[in-house]
């Protein structure tokens, strides 16, 4: 008998002559679009999935709460897919908004637009043919929630623009970010009840510290060309309002447990979510960019910590 790691071995050296294999028929039989794939990848940050994940947690959670338990398969796979489909439109229309300003900040100067792989047009075109091919989705849910869906399309194009006028796009993202929770719930039960919209103000609350822990890694950048934000907002509180943000994110998720019924296994979720976000408050003390930065992607653990104590705990 061949032992285990020959065998693994043989597998793995398999699986890359299947990918190359893959890879040549594609180069091959779509030759313009396997030469653009990696800007448009760029493009929808497709290689950086930390903006999906910060959507699914939230979503899944509520739509395992809606359905007091597991929901309907093809839900978990319409807004799985809607989720990833809906945050890479995002980012298009982020990138066609931002076009004039990112190659002035470090962070972004290195985005499809700004070193010419993608023109302002192309990212403009991917965010339509995104939505409409989320819009397909919406064909096999509620009327409800199509009519619903209105709304995220709306708050996920005006977002980009609100940086150049108010202080506060953070709370537009957080409402965009926070909206498949309205939608999970009535696509699982055609009603929208006081507790879906305690989970959306909760998640608002949690977008707003993450986003804001995002925007002080550039927030020297946004100061010199004029580009708003929580972070610039707040200036010295920022971390006393990151706090509070997080505070309440927290209660609000003790009181959808307490309201609900959940069980210890939940508790031991929004717990497991706490003590991540007090770790994010050490790392974002002396306000390093670097570190801000780690604080941000932190809260893809935060999210899962409460979905896996949803699941285990409804």
């Amino acid at each position: 008998m061949r032992p285990p790691i020959d065998v693994w071995h043989d597998l793995r050296a398999q699986l890359r002559v299947l990918v190359n294999k893959s890879d040549q028929w594609l180069a091959r039989t779509f030759p313009v679009a396997y030469a653009r794939a990696p800007a448009f990848i760029l493009l929808t940050r497709a290689n950086k999935p930390i903006g999906t994940y910060l959507l699914l947690w939230p979503t899944l959670s509520a739509l395992w709460l809606a359905a007091g338990g597991w929901p309907d398969w093809h839900l978990i796979l319409i807004f799985a897919l809607g989720t990833w489909l809906m945050r890479s439109a995002g980012c298009c229309i982020n990138d066609f908004a931002d076009a004039a300003v990112d190659g002035q900040v470090k962070r972004t100067e290195g985005r499809a637009i700004v070193t010419g792989q993608v023109s302002r047009q192309e990212a403009f075109f991917c965010f339509v043919v995104l939505c409409l091919l989320s819009a397909v989705l919406l064909l096999f849910l509620n009327t409800m929630t199509m009519l619903l869906s209105l709304g995220a399309v709306a708050l996920t194009f005006l977002y980009p623009f609100m940086k150049r006028y108010t202080h506060l796009p953070q709370v537009v993202l957080g409402m965009a970010f926070s909206w498949g929770i309205l939608m999970a719930f009535t696509a699982q039960t055609e009603t929208l009840p006081a507790i879906a919209w305690v989970l959306y103000v909760a998640n608002c609350l949690w977008t707003v510290a993450y986003d804001t822990q995002y925007a002080m890694v550039d927030r020297e950048y946004d100061l010199q060309i004029g580009v708003k934000s929580t972070a610039i907002l707040f200036g010295d509180a920022d971390k006393v309002m990151i706090g509070m943000l997080q505070g309440m994110f927290v209660l609000a998720l003790l009181l959808v447990g307490r309201s609900l019924g959940l069980n210890l296994w939940y508790y031991l979720g929004v717990f497991a979510a706490s003590f991540l976000l007090v770790y994010q408050q050490l790392l974002i003390r002396d306000r390093q960019p670097d570190a801000c930065f780690r604080a941000f992607l932190n809260n893809h653990w935060v999210g899962l910590a409460v979905f896996v104590g949803v699941v285990l705990g409804v």
